[in-house]
Order: C-alpha cells, then sequence, then structure tokens
C-alpha cells in the first residue's frame, strides 16, 4: 500500500500538468511574445517551484526531473552542516609508500553517501584559463572553496606561465601545468593528462575556460560528480552542456573583460546557501610569501642600488615578453620607456626601480633613462610580489602588479586608459589605497604625465606623514 500511495506522487507531473506550471513556463521562455505587464501573476504564488523549474541544471540529462522533491524528508546523517576534516590516519612517515595507501579521504562505506546527500567535496580540481593575471583573480575562489568545504584538497590546472603564480598560495596542493588554450593538444599529451586526472578521483572540477563540445568532453572523462564550467556565449557551446552537471554562460567570448570580478558567475554557485549552511562570502585577495623568495628578492634590488622601503616600483614597461602579466585581451596596457623616463622624473626622496621582463630591455633603459638607473629584472610573480611587499609604493599599468600591491594595501597609481576599465579592475580603489590615473582619450598613451607627478607628490607626501 505504501508503494501505491507514493506511485502517483512520483509520476504526477509527468502524467497530469499543473493548471499553473506550463503557463509560467511558456511566458517565461517566449517573454518576447507578450509585454512584462501582460505576464500572469503565478509568479509571485509559487516562488520555489518556479525556482526549481527554471534553475534545473541541465534538462536535456534527464526529461523527467522535476528537482528536489518538497516533501522528502532527511534523516541525521550528512544532511545539515558543513562537512567535516578528514578522519583519515595521517600516512606513516616511515613508509615510503604511506599507511593504507586508498585514495586520500575516500572511503568505500561513506564518502558517496556523503557526498549525495550533502554534497561533501573532499578532492577539488581547478582549471584556470590565462596567464599570471586571470590566476591571480582566482585565488579568492580557492579560499572560498577551502572555506565552505573544510578539508577539501584543491589542485590546479594553469598553463606554466599560470602555474608560477601558485607559488604564493598555500590552500593549493598540486599545480600542474596544461595549456587549456591550446585547442589542438598533442594526443598524447591530452591521453595522459585525463588518465593523470581521472586516477585522483576529484569529486569537483571547475574550469574557467570558455568550453565547447571538445572541453567539456574533456571535463566529463575525469569522472567528477560535479562538473561546472564556462561556456560560449554564442553557437560555439553547443552540446557542452550535455557533459557538465552546472555551466555558467560568459557575457563576452574573454572572460578576461570582467576584470576583477570576472568569476563572479563561478562564484555565486560555489557560495549559494545550501539548508543550513548560509551564503559563504567571497574572501579579498589574499597571498603568502616564502622567505627564501624574500631573500633573492631583497640581494635583486640592493644589487640595483635600492634600500628597502626607500624605493619606487615602475612596473608596465612595453615590451613583447609573456612576462610582463597583462591581463589576458588587453592590449592597451603597457607604457613606451620614454613615458616612464618623463614619469621618473617627478620622483622625490625615493628611488625609482624600474622591473623589465626581459635583459633585452636593460639596455633599453639605460639610454632612455640614465645608466645609473635602478634596473631589476623579474618574471615570476612571486619575486614581484615581494619586490613591491619591500618598496615603499607602486606605480604601474594594468598588469598583474597593481593587484599584487592592493592587495597588501601598498599606497599605489595605477594608470589606466580609460576610468571605466579602471572601475572594473579596481575597484573600490581608495579603500585599497590606489590612485587611478586615466587617459582622457581612451588611449593609454595619451595619459597626462603632469596629473601623475602630481599623483606622486601626494603619495610622497602622505608616506612621510606615516
Amino acid at each position: 500500500m505504501a508503494a501505491t500511495s507514493l506511485l502517483p506522487k512520483s509520476i504526477s507531473h509527468f502524467l497530469t500538468n499543473p493548471p499553473s506550471l506550463p503557463s509560467t513556463t511558456t511566458t517565461s521562455k517566449l517573454s518576447f511574445l507578450n509585454p512584462p505587464h501582460d505576464q500572469p501573476q503565478c509568479c509571485t504564488k509559487r516562488p520555489n517551484l518556479l525556482t526549481v523549474h527554471l534553475k534545473k541544471k541541465n534538462p536535456w540529462l534527464d526529461p523527467f526531473d522535476d528537482g528536489p522533491d518538497p516533501d522528502m524528508e532527511y534523516g541525521s546523517l550528512f544532511t545539515d552542516g558543513k562537512q567535516e576534516e578528514d578522519p583519515r590516519p595521517p600516512d606513516n612517515p616511515d613508509n615510503p609508500y604511506g599507511f593504507l595507501k586508498f585514495p586520500k579521504a575516500f572511503n568505500v562505506e561513506i564518502a558517496g553517501l556523503a557526498l549525495k546527500v550533502r554534497g561533501d567535496v573532499r578532492r577539488c580540481c581547478c582549471m584556470v584559463a590565462g596567464g599570471v593575471y586571470e590566476n591571480l583573480l582566482f585565488f579568492p575562489t580557492i579560499q572560498l572553496i577551502k572555506d565552505r568545504y573544510p578539508g577539501v584538497q584543491v589542485d590546479v590546472v594553469a598553463s606554466p606561465r599560470g602555474k608560477q603564480t601558485y607559488e604564493m598560495n598555500k590552500n593549493v596542493r598540486w599545480a600542474d601545468a596544461y595549456d587549456l588554450d591550446d585547442d589542438f593538444p598533442e594526443p598524447r599529451v591530452y591521453t595522459d593528462f585525463v588518465g593523470i586526472l581521472k586516477n585522483r578521483y576529484y569529486d569537483m572540477v571547475l574550469s574557467t575556460k570558455l568550453a565547447g563540445i571538445g572541453h567539456a568532453s574533456f571535463i566529463f572523462m575525469t569522472s567528477a560528480e560535479h562538473k561546472a564550467c564556462y561556456v560560449y556565449p554564442n553557437v560555439n557551446s553547443a552540446g557542452a552542456g550535455l557533459f557538465l552537471s552546472e555551466t555558467f554562460t560568459a557575457e563576452t567570448t574573454n572572460l578576461s573583460d570582467g576584470g576583477y570580478h570576472m568569476y563572479n558567475q563561478m562564484v555565486d554557485w560555489l557560495g549559494k546557501p545550501f539548508r543550513s549552511v548560509p551564503r559563504q562570502p567571497l574572501p579579498p585577495l589574499k597571498y603568502s610569501l616564502s622567505k627564501k623568495i624574500k631573500e633573492v628578492v631583497e640581494a635583486k634590488y640592493r644589487n640595483a642600488g635600492a634600500e628597502r622601503g626607500k624605493y619606487v616600483v615602475i612596473h608596465g614597461i612595453e615590451s613583447d615578453s609573456q612576462a610582463s602579466m597583462q591581463s589576458r585581451g588587453d592590449t592597451d596596457s603597457l607604457l613606451p620607456l620614454r613615458v616612464w623616463a618623463k614619469i621618473a622624473k617627478g620622483i622625490r626622496d625615493l628611488t625609482p626601480v624600474f622591473v623589465i621582463p626581459h635583459e633585452r630591455e636593460r639596455e633599453n633603459v639605460e639610454d632612455i633613462v640614465g645608466y645609473d638607473a635602478s634596473i631589476v629584472f623579474i618574471t615570476t610573480p612571486a619575486q614581484l610580489a615581494a619586490l613591491i611587499n619591500d618598496s615603499a609604493g607602486l606605480i604601474a599599468t594594468n598588469t598583474a602588479a597593481i593587484q599584487l600591491a592592493t592587495a597588501r594595501e601598498k599606497p599605489s597609481i595605477g594608470l589606466f586608459c580609460s576610468e571605466e576599465k579602471a572601475k572594473i579592475f579596481v575597484p573600490n580603489a581608495e579603500e585599497k589605497r590606489c590612485t587611478i590615473i586615466a587617459s582622457k582619450t581612451g588611449k593609454l598613451i595619451d595619459i597626462d604625465v603632469e596629473a601623475v607627478k602630481n599623483a606622486i607628490k601626494f603619495v610622497n607626501v602622505s608616506l612621510a606623514l606615516v
């Protein structure tokens, strides 16, 4: 009798549709047929049911999935609250093969149940496309994952240049170099990396690369329970949703156009409230520096004739080097040396330190600025962060240096080609002790050098007061 009473409930949506639901769904899909004031008012009567149907993950995977059952009663096991730390015993330090080498955080009896009921995530893989800038701005998202899922192990897949960024992130266990932006990878590299990811038993795989059916199938082969990825905003995304459990449609074909909050859709999904767990807020950008890196960088700027706390870092010299750490797609974010030479003349009582991304730029700096100029050759983001950390301030264009300075609240001057771009990449600049100087013509080369010099004087006064 119990089975008979449950049968009509389980298939009621399939056999007989409620009168309000089809009209609501139809008008939401065909809203262009009716003006907004003519739409039915059933949205306010049944908000919970409507939300479930409109935000269904992927209707193509299961056409009979009506979302969670509102009458479902859960027990006390793995239902409320966040997951707990991994109860697995530590590895035996005397045994090179470890102790009970099951996949870490994996128990055959209970792991699947907690993953299904509460959505526990013990191992997470983040595929971050782009260079240093994009990977640096992904740091708050990684911290959000660590706060939302206590005890989770986070691994990262990034480009060889982007992998260098995770030298400053203690939340990442492994960082693997793999070029996600390569549309035609070598078959041996592709299949080998699929095997590596599959053998790590990930519970969640996140990707910031805009996916078509090719990249979506790559994520699908990892066999993770949760597969979330950005997809193209055009026809190139056709078929990608069949292989993913959650998709985020990018606003443009270049995700970096979103600036500091370029990952806001993924962040909103990761931090969503769940039963008794409230919404997880996004933490600010933070990074850590090792003692060894600080010592190496200190030796570099001392050899250049600078002293700790008595120099200003200049970053954003025009160069074709990949170590310029620009935002992807931002072609107007570097200034020629002749402009930097004029700006450096306005610095008083502090030593301007020019950061060059390649050794061939050293001769150019000496010819234009002078042979007594302080020049430091730096290509990794960790060394650049250590250089900024020991400085009195920073003058930079829209490169990763401006984000490294604002994260430590170092006095900085940001040079941008427009006010709109400055607001996108450095929101709340005053709170972060960043002075924005924008070009009035929309081209960075036309920036007002006198305005930059006046901003330098203001920064010098504030430093003297401190």
